[in-house]
């Protein structure tokens, strides 16, 4: 999809459809209070021409209406924004995507007048909302399918009045989010492509090819036998069933000018491309999906893929632990006592506690690169979706001024976050009998901090860390326009980012 900026326009672009957007407003008729359009921003012609509808009269402006007319031999689709005090940068971002799906499957080229669905007037901020509206909503994972679903759209221009001398901004705008946008469809790729083609051993090497030629970017994998120098028993102990090798990928984003001032994030993600539960065997119909328990280093991918191709001045680690947690003769089992990285010992009660072995080590590891904070994503506990339904992503961590930073960045991008403690009689839940520690609490009563009091262990002394429970909504957002009902969503990939843009 190409957006194209079109400032200082007397009339809209020529387009197989036009998109004006109306608010709606309330004003008495007689003793009754009626809803009515405005049409601010509209040609006068223009609106006479929709005025003149017979089924002009039932169209109030109302946020998620549409109604579509002929104006001077073309196509016009008119779009309600509902009360325009509540139309903020979300209502903006969904109406942009109701914009996509009316006419992804019909419209080749389309002229959008910013003017008429700018919030607060501000149409730099109005042009970075709508590209990601329409960016998100416009993917497709059809890969498979023998009958595609590719977008007929190619073509999307921005209209407006605003002068000319602020173009360099505004097009500013709408490259940062095509960016974002891009690295969160190549993460939703990467989450949706089925396990009998995406192992670790394929995801590493697509990660790898898909970030090379990245200025200020450096890659590097390590597979068993460094994993093994490595002293990584938890992460080894997980894989220890499957048919591929494990694979630690090590990215680094440097930019172009480094002080004694620059951050250096690292972010850590869990790269499970298949969870049977091990011995600790789910259920059929809970296994199904678990492909999706990858989904924390596709995130974190996407995030550090959008950080370095946005040139931002940041130094950013990402770690990615990828495996499959597979059974076979040599798989672990329930009871195993395994030696972490860090020297610490576990017992390994459920195999289906996995993800929180690989990113332990994986953890440490991070933090002999010496970060100035570690956030890490996972899928990592059903428990994340009793207790925060599938809408919201769990925050825990021991840094409060790093878990408001990251409350602030989803904030800003809209995204639900909520934070849950972690508390000393939960890590000591996480204590074992004949080892250091346990990978299951006592019972399942807070199954998400719990976890995050384990993954606590593995953060070097003295570094930031906030852990991303991601269980809920890392896929099927069907209360998000943009978002697909089924697969990947992408979610947390803009809130990183932000975070990454405000260091």
């Amino acid at each position: 999809m190409k957006i194209t900026l079109n400032l200082g326009a007397n009339a809209p672009s020529i387009a197989d459809v036009i998109v004006l957007g109306t608010f709606s407003k309330k004003e008495k008729k007689g003793k009754k209070e009626v809803t009515t359009p405005s049409f601010s921003n509209w040609a006068k012609d223009c609106k006479d021409a929709f005025l003149a509808l017979g089924a002009a009269k039932s169209f109030t402006g109302d946020a998620g209406t549409q109604i579509t007319f002929d104006w001077e031999g073309q196509r016009v689709l008119a779009i309600g924004l509902g009360d325009k005090s509540a139309y903020d940068n979300e209502a903006a971002r969904r109406a942009a995507s109701s914009v996509a799906t009316a006419l992804k499957a019909t419209a080749e080229t389309v002229a959008i007048n910013l003017d008429t669905v700018a919030v607060k007037g501000n149409v730099e901020v109005t042009a970075g909302l709508f590209t990601e509206g329409l960016a998100l909503t416009i993917y497709e994972f059809d890969k498979y399918l023998s009958a595609k679903k590719t977008p007929k759209t190619k073509t999307i221009t921005f209209d407006s009045k605003a002068k000319k001398t602020g173009q360099k901004k505004v097009q500013k705008a709408i490259d940062e989010a095509l960016i974002t946008c891009e690295s969160i469809n190549v993460a939703r790729d990467f989450v949706n492509e089925p396990p009998n083609v995406l192992n670790s051993e394929t995801y590493a090497k697509a990660v790898v090819n898909d970030i090379k030629g990245t200025k200020g970017v450096k890659a590097k994998v390590l597979g068993k036998a460094e994993l093994k120098k490595q002293k990584m028993g938890m992460f080894l102990s997980v894989n220890a069933g499957s048919a591929f090798a494990p694979q630690l990928v090590h990215l680094t984003y440097t930019p172009s000018k480094v002080t004694k001032n620059t951050k250096h994030i690292a972010l850590v993600g869990k790269g499970l491309t298949f969870d049977t539960g091990g011995y600790s065997l789910k259920p059929g119909a809970a296994m199904v999906n678990m492909k999706f328990d990858m989904a924390g280093s596709a995130t974190v991918y996407g995030a550090f893929r959008a950080i370095a191709k946005l040139g931002l001045p940041v130094k950013v680690s990402c770690f990615l632990g990828m495996t499959d947690n597979a059974i076979n003769s040599l798989a672990t089992m329930p009871d195993s006592i395994v030696t972490a990285k860090n020297g610490k010992t576990v017992e390994i009660l459920n195999t289906d506690a996995e993800g929180r072995l690989v990113l332990g080590d994986v953890l440490t590891y991070a933090s002999e690169q010496k970060p100035d904070c570690i956030i890490d994503a996972a899928t990592l506990t059903g428990a994340c979706l009793v207790a925060l339904g599938t809408e919201v992503c769990g925050l825990m961590g021991n840094d409060k001024k790093l878990s408001d930073s990251i409350k602030k960045a989803a904030a800003s991008t809209d995204e639900y976050i909520w934070e849950l403690p972690i508390m000393k009689e939960w890590r000591d839940d996480m204590k074992s009998n004949i080892a250091d520690l346990k990978n299951i609490g006592s019972n399942r009563f807070a199954g998400t901090p719990k976890a995050a009091a384990f993954l606590e262990n593995f953060v070097g002394e003295g570094i930031a860390w906030a852990h991303l429970d991601i269980a809920g909504c890392g896929d099927s957002q069907a209360h998000l326009p943009y978002c697909p009902n089924k697969g990947a969503s992408g979610l947390m990939v803009r809130t990183l980012v932000n975070l990454a843009k405000n260091q």
